[in-house]
């Protein structure tokens, strides 16, 4: 009886102990979340960019359109110019 109550004993020591690890890998989980691609890192600063003028509409439409497809075009005028 003395063997089993040191075993509980021990178990419930060790219980958190065990727990904890389980733990720190669910606390890191949402730390190693991929970075934003360009695109995406694009589409968030065109998204401030909008806001920041408060366009709605057809106007955010058109912003957004110009806004993201504009490093297209600058890379087509960078190749333009190093050739």
């Amino acid at each position: 009886m003395k063997n089993l109550l040191t075993c509980l004993a021990l178990a419930g020591l060790a219980l958190p102990t065990l727990a904890a690890p389980a733990a720190a890998d669910a606390a890191s989980a949402p730390a190693a979340k991929k970075a934003p691609t360009a695109q995406q890192a694009k589409m968030t600063a065109c998204n401030a960019d909008a806001k920041a003028k408060d366009l709605k509409g057809d106007e955010r439409k058109a912003f957004m359109k110009t806004c993201l497809s504009a490093s297209k075009q600058e890379k087509q005028q960078d190749k333009m110019t190093s050739c």
